[in-house]
């Protein structure tokens, strides 16, 4: 546990933003990644600060580590924000297999995974096939217990592009009861969806 500690530490300094104590962490990190070179929320924090450092490919090589390790559920958290974070670099990178193939592991441990939903939702929407997108978001949305805003708006948005107009002006007045001061939604797709209905 002690290990854990010090890791925690290290997101403590890396959370300060203040790069001599984010250059400090990742000393005290790769000292830890040395003497155990499977640790994955070592090699999580690691991969944490180089994003930090916007040093992505140190970050994606620290995670393609955790990639080739067997999974543990005792650490089943840290697996998860891994695979989650490289996909995200992948979907950046424009690498939209590699991402679903990390989405698709993240599901495999834990189907509710909104964020895995998420960026499922996110590369089906790049791809321009919305109706597939829409159903993404909509296990995000679901799984997000319909409280993210950001979620609700993707969802409302490609159900517009799927000419599901009702579907989305009805996720519309859920995001605005739940969030009143996020008004785009109702001018960018709430008024589409509705003028599309109309005769």
């Amino acid at each position: 546990h002690c290990q854990r500690f010090q890791v925690l530490e290290c997101y403590a300094r890396m959370s300060t933003r203040d790069m001599t104590q984010v250059d400090a962490a990742l000393g005290s990190l790769l000292e830890m990644a040395n003497q155990d070179p499977d640790n994955v929320p070592v090699l999580l924090a690691l991969a944490t600060g180089y994003m930090q450092r916007k040093e992505t490919p140190k970050a994606r090589n620290q995670l393609k580590r955790v990639q080739k390790i067997a999974f543990k559920p005792n650490e089943a958290e840290e697996f998860e924000k891994a695979w989650l974070l490289l996909s995200d670099i992948h979907i950046q990178g424009g690498k939209f297999d590699l991402a679903q193939d990390l989405c698709h592991k993240c599901l495999k441990y834990n189907k509710s995974c909104s964020k895995a939903w998420e960026s499922l939702g996110s590369i089906m929407e790049r791809e321009q096939s919305y109706k597939d997108a829409a159903e993404h978001y909509e296990k995000a949305w679901k799984f997000e217990n319909q409280s993210s805003a950001v979620v609700g708006y993707k969802l409302a948005f490609n159900y517009l592009k799927a000419k599901r107009f009702v579907e989305a002006i009805d996720v519309c007045h859920k995001v605005i009861k739940a969030f009143p001061d996020y008004p785009k939604i109702r001018k960018e797709i709430m008024e589409k969806a509705r003028m599309s209905l109309k005769p």
